[in-house]
């Protein structure tokens, strides 16, 4: 393996590990850290979603802070939230609290959702771990939805090319560019487990998303 494949290797480990401390005994400062390593556009990032869910009842998995699961409530869904981080499960309330916004946060991993067969419209998640493609995840998300029913994945962000804080950025934590790989590594699995696949790529100000958007077919 050459040198430069180590120090991806390692460098990618690292800031695994980084993420997952912050996700759970450092989540108090996950929203400083985000807004630092995004130049101020995670919450941009994260919002680009809405456009893409539909239905009144709506799942957030993996809710971290709390921020969409307000928005959705704003924008008139039923929203559940669901995390298996205790502590952003602490930050998401107070959060909720604070805003006066009333919504069920469910302490719990993806893998076990303890809902009935059929009852959301949408699942959403963003920038979520590797447990979106574990196939019991999978399997999970297309019993709760409802016939026509998405799942609504956020897996990535990108600077525009012309952004030059942006680009120094993305050397170390995200894409320059469209990663058609990464749409391959999702698609097979979402497919695998029965949904309709197809992706979009929002255009924001200084930066782009990437959104996929996986389909349970209707009966007819």
């Amino acid at each position: 393996m050459s040198p430069e494949r180590v120090y991806e290797r390692w460098v990618s480990k690292g800031l695994k590990l980084v993420f997952k401390l912050l996700y759970h005994q450092f989540a108090w400062a996950y929203d400083t850290v985000a807004w630092i390593v995004s130049l101020g556009m995670w919450k941009d990032w994260v919002m680009s979603v809405l456009p893409f869910i539909q239905g009144p009842k709506v799942l957030e998995l993996g809710h971290g802070p709390g921020h969409l699961l307000i928005a959705l409530q704003g924008a008139g869904h039923n929203v559940v939230g669901m995390d298996e981080s205790r502590e952003m499960g602490r930050l998401a309330v107070e959060r909720l609290l604070s805003s006066n916004v009333s919504v069920l946060c469910i302490n719990g991993y993806a893998q076990f959702m303890p809902f009935c067969n059929s009852h959301f419209d949408t699942i959403c998640a963003t920038f979520p771990s590797e447990y979106i493609l574990d196939p019991t995840t999978l399997s999970e998300a297309y019993r709760v939805l409802k016939p026509g029913g998405r799942l609504v994945i956020l897996p990535t962000a990108w600077f525009a090319r012309d952004y030059i804080p942006g680009r120094l950025v993305a050397l170390v934590y995200f894409s320059s560019g469209q990663p058609s790989g990464l749409v391959d590594g999702y698609t097979k699995p979402l497919l695998y487990s029965g949904f309709q696949v197809s992706t979009e790529v929002r255009n924001l100000e200084r930066s782009k998303t990437l959104v996929i958007l996986a389909l349970k077919p209707r009966i007819d």
